[in-house]
């Protein structure tokens, strides 16, 4: 098959781009920018672009389809050129759904935990040579691709993202894959863009609980108030299997799972995480391993890239960075850590960088988000406000929304950079959250200066 992706760099786009590649498919793309390690990636397999742009001369009738990712505009020309030509064209969810229409389909849904549970499940399936297609949500350690497609493999795992499906279709992605078994970790408002209310936001979870197949099953987190209330009320003719967080205990900073077979060591840590390893092995069962075979599996997983990521350690000092952004994440994230170091000052530093975080109503959702720290920091940008197009946000404003009076907010990267610097990190853990890259801050640089 010949297929064109208009927006190829994105780093979901680029891997669907890689395993289509490696499936044996001729493909080209186009993008108006591609940053690495996409562009690294592609140029590697021969895919990437020769020229930044929009070409109408890239589609053509001996295409079989073209894949529009959401960094394209609707009116970007090589789509109206598709759009004019009747090809057929397809969102990313959409192609992904096409090709495991034949499968067992095992959807991984959640405002958050959905990437770690994703990642924990291919974990287990490939220590026990398992093998199935998948799609997730970050570099996994020992996989070459987010992105793996095959025409053999019965199962397809899919993390299922509640964000817009394209521009011109304006579906979550979850709505398009019909799972046959699915996981709902957690609901708490994000996206407020797209999802102006807490209840449109719910809403999406309902849809996405009566797309499953009928027979099929939700394993469901019981221990969160709306996923329960989501899936309880479900007409849908499925079976609802909750989980909820295991015994576990946590000794002189190592986290003890608590199993049949006595307490277990595990690599990742925080409540959170145990959540999500009881759910990954609730899936893990249906999907044909057993109890004792995922523990023995799920004790070597050291976690999703980005998430809880140990960027250095030495002595009594360590750095984490971890993906958080949300309020919900930045909670669970920053308790999980003092948890885990209860003896240790917990500096932790969050960037506001998305939509929703400047938004005035929804900043009030981040109270509290950072109490579990010992010392919290905020930083942020105000000409990303700007460029987002939103309403001014002042200091005075976030340190009432967080309810911290002793909360430090930076609005200058450099100023960002030097208290980091300058900070006694003896006997501490620095935690950095974000979504974005903190002011274009010099993780190696830092990890340098710890290490000397």
């Amino acid at each position: 098959m010949q297929i064109h992706f208009i927006a190829i760099g994105g780093s979901a786009m680029h891997n669907l781009a890689l395993a289509l590649h490696h499936k044996g498919y001729t493909i080209t793309g186009s993008d108006d920018v591609i940053f690495e390690p996409s562009a690294g990636r592609l140029s590697d397999k021969g895919l990437l672009p020769s020229a930044f742009g929009w070409f109408p001369d890239k589609i053509h009738a001996e295409l079989d389809a073209v894949i529009l990712g959401m960094h394209a505009k609707p009116n970007n020309p090589e789509l109206m050129k598709a759009q004019e030509l009747g090809i057929t064209i397809y969102s990313y969810p959409e192609f992904l759904y096409e090709q495991s229409k034949k499968k067992t389909r095992v959807v991984i849904g959640g405002s958050h935990g959905k990437t770690t549970i994703t990642s924990m499940i291919l974990h287990v399936l490939k220590y026990h040579g398992k093998d199935v297609d998948f799609m997730v949500g970050a570099q996994l350690e020992g996989f070459d691709r987010m992105v793996h497609l095959t025409e053999e493999n019965d199962f397809m795992v899919l993390e299922g993202d509640e964000y817009l499906s394209s521009p011109i279709d304006r579906r979550p992605k979850f709505h398009l894959y019909r799972p046959n078994i699915a996981l709902l970790s957690g609901i708490a408002w994000d996206h407020i863009n797209v999802f102006p209310t807490f209840e449109n936001y719910v809403q999406q979870f309902r849809i996405f609980v009566d797309s499953i197949v009928k027979g099929g099953s939700i394993t469901y987190n019981e221990e969160d108030e709306v996923v329960r209330k989501v899936v309880e009320a479900s007409e849908n003719p499925i079976r609802k299997l909750p989980y909820r967080t295991p015994e576990y205990k946590v000794d002189d900073g190592l986290t003890l799972l608590e199993t049949s077979e006595g307490p277990m060591p595990i690599e990742v840590f925080g409540k959170h995480n145990l959540n999500n390893l009881a759910g990954a092995k609730w899936i893990c069962q249906h999907m044909g391993v057993d109890e004792d075979d995922f523990y023995e599996a799920i004790a070597t997983f050291k976690g999703a890239a980005k998430r809880l990521e140990k960027i250095v350690e030495k002595d009594a000092t360590v750095v984490y960075k971890d993906f958080a952004h949300s309020p919900s994440k930045v909670a669970a994230t920053t308790k999980a850590v003092k948890e885990q170091y209860p003896n240790r000052k917990v500096i932790a530093c969050l960037e506001l960088h998305t939509y929703s975080s400047f938004n005035a109503e929804f900043l009030n959702e981040y109270k509290g988000a950072l109490d579990g720290a010992d010392q919290a920091v905020v930083f942020y940008l105000p000409e990303s406000v700007k460029i987002k197009q939103l309403a001014p946000v002042s200091p005075s404003q976030i340190s009432e929304a967080f309810g911290r009076t002793d909360l430090r907010i930076f609005t200058r990267a450099v100023a960002f950079k030097e208290f980091i610097f300058d900070q006694e990190l003896n006997n501490s853990v620095l935690l950095l959250m974000s979504s974005g890259n903190y002011g274009g801050l010099d993780l190696a640089a830092l990890k340098a200066k710890i290490l000397d």
